[in-house]
């Protein structure tokens, strides 16, 4: 069957609509992601807690607040390049605020501890809020000054400025849940094995459930 000019143009016109509204909701969902950089110890924990927060769609794990271009983890905890071990928090913001997820964060670490996170000790542990702008960091001097008074201790967690977000080995992207073998000093076992083992002897959720009691939103997780 032969299509009559006035179809062809039709049935181009037809697809060329589709093709652009699908580009834009493509656009739309792309520019609706937001991202929230923090700093809580070990990666691998903060990343398990908020990849099960509602509206959170991915954390990856990585390095900022250093001079050092693309570093590696040995590197970053060796010391000397004064990155943070940290996490890019990609979230829709109409499902979950900036501020709930900085509240949230507050109450999953230990912010009165400015030499480390629970057994992890050194610069790279320590914890930090990485505002990308006027607002975010006034968002989270509020977020810090609520806290204050409802824990009654200083809290040394600090207010940076937002640079480079570097991620980390694949490796370390969603530890908590892989089923990968690795060498430890309970033998070989799974990467999510592995880190249930180390959170449990790092003390995090025991140190936070003392500070925060039943405000410690990840608590057992």
């Amino acid at each position: 069957m032969t299509l009559l000019p006035e179809k062809v143009k039709v049935l181009s016109l037809t697809l060329a609509l589709g093709i652009a509204a699908l580009l834009t909701c493509e656009r739309a969902e792309a520019a609706a992601q937001e991202t929230l950089i923090v700093a809580g110890g070990c990666f691998w924990c903060v990343e398990a807690d908020f990849e099960k927060v509602r509206g959170v769609e991915e954390v990856v794990s990585g390095y900022t607040g250093g001079t050092v271009p693309n570093p590696t983890y040995k590197q970053v905890t060796a010391g000397g390049t004064g990155h943070y071990e940290a996490v890019e928090i990609r979230f829709d913001p109409a499902q979950v605020s900036r501020a709930s997820l900085i509240n949230l964060f507050l109450r999953s670490v230990d912010p009165t501890d400015a030499g480390g996170q629970f057994c992890d000790r050194g610069a790279s542990y320590r914890t930090a809020i990485f505002a990308q702008d006027a607002s975010e960091a006034e968002l989270a001097r509020s977020a810090v000054a609520s806290a204050e008074k409802e824990i009654g201790q200083t809290i040394v967690t600090p207010i940076l400025n937002a640079g480079p977000f570097y991620g980390a080995e694949e490796y370390h992207q969603d530890y908590y849940k892989s089923s990968d073998r690795v060498l430890t000093r309970f033998g070989y076992v799974a990467k999510k094995d592995a880190y249930k083992r180390y959170r449990e002897g790092c003390g995090r959720d025991q140190r936070i459930r003392s500070i925060w009691g039943d405000d410690a939103p990840f608590v057992g997780g």
